[in-house]
C-alpha cells in the first residue's frame, strides 16, 4: 500500500492497513511493528518521538495515530459550500460551469434545488442568469444543456468582436511564395503541335527579320539569381538561356512562317549555298 504522508484521511488509511494485515493473520505485536513501515519520512518522526513502552497494543497505537493526524481528515462538503463559488468578472461561462460541476461532485446527496440556488448565486448578471432564474430546470442534465446554449452564444459573440477589431489570420510568407514562383519553370510552353523545319537556326532567322518584320516584344521573364553567363538570348537580351531553345521565339517564328511571311527569306537562305558554288 502507498505509505502515509499526511495528505489523505488518516482514518481511511488506517482502515486499509487493518484489512491488509488481517489477511495475513498477523499477531498484535506484528501489527505494531509493521505499521511504522508504511509511514513516510515525515510521519515516521512522530512514531520515533513516542516514549518507550508507551504502546500497549495495536489499538493503542491506532488511537495515538488518529489523535495526531486527525487534522488531515478530509472535510465533508455540503450544499452551502456551493455559495462560495463565484463567477469571476472576466471568467467565461464555460470555465465557471466546469468549476461548479466539479464542486457538485464532491457533495453527496445534493438536491437539484440546492444546486440551482448555488448556481444562480454565483453567476454574473447576463442572459443565462436571467433565463435560469425565470424558469428553473428540473434536473442537472437540463442545467448543463441550457448552459451549453449560452456558452455557444458567448463564444460566437467573442469571435465576432475579434473579427470587427481587425483580427485576421497570420499573413502568408511572401518570401516563401516568391521563392516558389522562382523555382517554377518560367519558359512559356510550346504553342504549336508541329513546327516548320528550318535549315538555319532561329538566331539567324531573328537576326535577318528583326529589322524588317514586325515582331512582338518578348514577355518579361524571371530568372533565378544565379544566371548562366555563357548563354545569351538575343530575343530577350539577357543572359540565362540560349535563343534557340526558348519557345517564346519559336512561337513567333512559327506564326510568321504559317502566315507566309518567311517564304522569301527561307528561299534566299536556301539559294545562298547554290550561289556560292556557282561563284566558285
Amino acid at each position: 500500500m502507498t505509505p502515509y504522508g499526511r495528505t489523505s484521511d488518516p482514518s481511511h488509511y488506517l482502515s486499509n492497513f487493518r484489512i491488509r494485515i488481517y489477511l495475513t493473520d498477523a499477531s498484535d505485536a506484528v501489527r505494531c511493528k509493521a505499521f511504522p513501515t508504511t509511514l513516510t519520512k515525515t510521519t515516521i518522526k512522530w512514531f520515533d518521538s513516542l516514549p518507550p513502552k508507551s504502546i500497549a497494543s495495536f489499538d493503542d497505537l491506532a488511537k495515538k495515530f488518529l489523535a495526531r493526524f486527525s487534522i488531515q481528515k478530509d472535510k465533508t462538503k455540503h450544499a452551502p459550500n456551493l455559495l462560495g463559488i463565484k463567477q469571476g468578472d472576466q471568467e467565461s461561462l464555460r470555465n465557471y460551469m466546469e468549476r461548479f460541476n466539479k464542486a457538485c461532485l464532491d457533495i453527496q446527496n445534493l438536491s437539484i434545488e440546492a444546486a440551482i440556488m448555488g448556481l444562480i448565486n454565483g453567476l454574473l448578471e447576463g442572459p443565462f442568469n436571467h433565463s435560469i432564474s425565470k424558469k428553473h430546470p428540473t434536473s442537472l442534465n437540463e442545467v448543463q444543456e441550457r448552459a451549453e446554449k449560452y456558452i455557444n452564444m458567448e463564444e460566437n459573440s467573442q469571435l465576432g468582436e475579434a473579427s470587427k477589431s481587425g483580427f485576421s489570420y497570420p499573413p502568408r510568407d511572401k518570401d516563401k511564395e516568391s521563392r516558389k514562383k522562382e523555382d517554377q519553370p518560367t519558359e512559356k510552353p510550346r504553342k504549336y503541335h508541329n513546327y516548320t523545319p528550318l535549315r538555319v537556326s532561329l538566331v539567324n532567322v531573328y537576326q535577318e527579320i528583326c529589322n524588317t518584320k514586325k515582331i512582338p516584344p518578348p514577355r518579361p521573364i524571371k530568372h533565378k539569381k544565379e544566371r548562366s553567363r555563357t548563354e545569351y538570348c538575343e530575343y530577350h537580351q539577357i543572359y540565362g538561356h540560349p535563343s534557340n531553345e526558348y519557345y517564346d521565339l519559336k512561337n513567333v517564328i512559327e506564326k510568321l512562317a504559317r502566315e507566309g511571311r518567311l517564304d522569301q527569306f527561307l528561299a534566299n537562305k536556301l539559294d545562298e549555298p547554290k550561289k556560292r558554288r556557282r561563284d566558285e
